[in-house]
């Protein structure tokens, strides 16, 4: 789970997850393990943990503004600023909860050849050596 809180492949630790804040790269450079790993809805998951983290986040902010402005709290702006903070909030958590999701995965399904592509850990087999 560091190794996905890193940003990094949950497998090896060693490759990178995105090449950018919001697209994640098909497998890792170093051990081949290839991030989408065969089930059409494991982004579900993922979706659901960004949400969860996110609405934390959300909610843990609200508590600091109310506590700080106690007892004249400006109840009349919180659900704009509840509704102001969720979508960055959102964007910010992604790639966080997309590689908390994989790390998660791999506990529960330890990967396998198949995860590796045709290849097996040390990635893919050259055209000449696939059949």
């Amino acid at each position: 789970m560091g190794r996905a809180l890193r940003l990094r492949c949950p497998n090896c630790g060693q490759g990178r997850l995105f090449s950018s804040w919001l697209r994640m790269v098909d497998r890792c450079g170093v051990c081949g393990l290839l991030y989408e790993r065969g089930e059409h809805d494991a982004f579900i998951g993922a979706y659901m943990l960004n949400l969860i983290i996110a609405e934390l986040y959300v909610a843990l902010l609200m508590l600091v503004l109310i506590l700080a402005t106690w007892p004249a709290v400006p109840w009349h702006l919180l659900p704009w600023g509840i509704a102001l903070l969720t979508i960055p909030a959102v964007v910010a958590t992604y790639p966080f909860s997309r590689s908390l999701w994989l790390g998660i995965d791999l506990i529960f399904r330890p990967a396998d050849p198949a995860d590796f592509g045709s290849g097996g850990p040390d990635g893919p087999l050259p055209p000449e050596e696939q059949g």
